[in-house]
């Protein structure tokens, strides 16, 4: 067994094991449901680069950690307290954060053995960079997606452009920009999931997982797709989301929430009005880009959005830096953003974001084919 798993550096906060040809890998940071870690995702890298070349793994699972008493979280973004700190510090580790974790998705979306997302309780943020490129991404009831970044002067990365961007209509402006959560049927109708299985059938599903007979990649995902239902239904109004969101700029956007007489618009436009607007301006730009872009082009632009995120205005100005401040140092929830509003953003500075800081030969993700 101890050739099949590398040595891991993340204390304990991923757990790896095998049964049959099967690699499992589990989040285990429950203080932070799950958040990744830089250490963790050189330790989810090192596994799957270990199982992809071993022939005895035929098939890798990816889930959350069980949370005693609590609901479950599969994993719910990436270290903001780390982001905050090391981004005033100037620590370097930052921009390694972003180049490694960019790599991990990529690497997820083209990997070479069947890949399977347990998605179960709460999937945010980075939790989505790990699920999206699953061969097989498994929801519940209790499943809750999301791309809440703007709430904390970022955009959505880790891919969240692109696989924004294939959902139908114009889902993913109002995903990106708003940060709503979506529950499994509506994330397996938008391309953001595959099946759903009841949460009754879960603790035995990942029993067998760990512990049935598994001898081959079918036999794992027959594991899976025996317990399978229909999920629930849901009522999105689709129709409202693409009238709204398929407009053309962001300032006809709220516009358009803002003449609409209906409860469901009312509370939308109060949701983009405590976001950023700088950041949402990059996101709406970001998601009507990435239609055009093929997964590796998307990441080298997401790596130079978020370069910029922290730099183009320097720490102690970003918005992304007062975000999390609101949110999770001084947890006043009440970001100042630079400008207050819509109409105050510079187009100009919106254009320097989607300026690459680095040559194309130099690109920290330039080999991503």
């Amino acid at each position: 067994m101890s050739d099949l798993i590398p040595p891991l550096a993340s204390d304990g906060n991923i757990l790896a094991e095998v049964n049959g040809c099967l690699g499992l890998i589990t989040l285990n940071r429950l203080q932070a449901l799950n958040a990744l870690s830089l250490a963790m995702i050189r330790d989810m890298t090192a596994l799957l680069h270990h199982w992809a070349a071993h022939p005895q793994i035929q098939a890798v699972a990816v889930l959350g950690a069980p949370r005693e008493g609590k609901p479950p979280a599969f994993c719910a973004g990436g270290d903001i307290r780390f982001f905050h700190q090391a981004a005033l510090a100037g620590d370097p580790a930052l921009g390694d954060f972003f180049t490694e974790e960019y790599r991990l998705n990529y690497l997820i979306h083209h990997y070479p053995k069947p890949y399977v997302a347990l998605m179960d309780g709460i999937v945010m943020g980075g939790g989505m960079g790990i699920s999206q490129g699953s061969k097989l991404r498994v929801l519940s009831e209790r499943s809750t997606l999301a791309m809440p970044e703007t709430g904390i002067g970022l955009f959505p990365d880790v891919g969240g452009g692109w696989f924004l961007a294939q959902c139908p209509g114009h889902i993913g402006e109002w995903l990106a920009l708003t940060g709503q959560t979506v529950g499994a049927s509506d994330a397996i109708t938008w391309g953001l999931g595959d099946v759903f299985v009841g949460a009754e059938h879960w603790p035995t599903m990942i029993d067998n997982l760990r512990h049935g007979e598994q001898p081959s990649a079918e036999h794992v995902v027959a594991t899976v797709m025996e317990r399978c239902d229909i999920a629930p239904s849901s009522d999105t109004p689709v129709a409202q989301v693409d009238r709204h969101f398929g407009q053309p700029t962001l300032p006809a956007i709220l516009a358009s929430l803002a003449q609409a007489d209906d409860e469901w618009a009312r509370r939308t436009l109060q949701t983009l009005q405590g976001r950023s607007p700088t950041m949402m301006a990059v996101t709406l730009e970001l998601v009507r880009r990435a239609r055009h872009l093929d997964l590796a082009d998307d990441l080298r632009l997401e790596r130079d959005l978020v370069h910029h995120a922290f730099h183009l205005r320097g720490a102690s100005a970003s918005e992304t830096v007062e975000g999390i401040r609101a949110l999770a140092i001084d947890k006043d929830h009440a970001p100042r953003w630079q400008p207050a509003t819509v109409a105050g953003v510079d187009p100009a500075e919106v254009a320097a974001f989607f300026a690459s800081p680095w040559a194309l030969a130099e690109h920290p993700l330039r080999d991503l084919q």
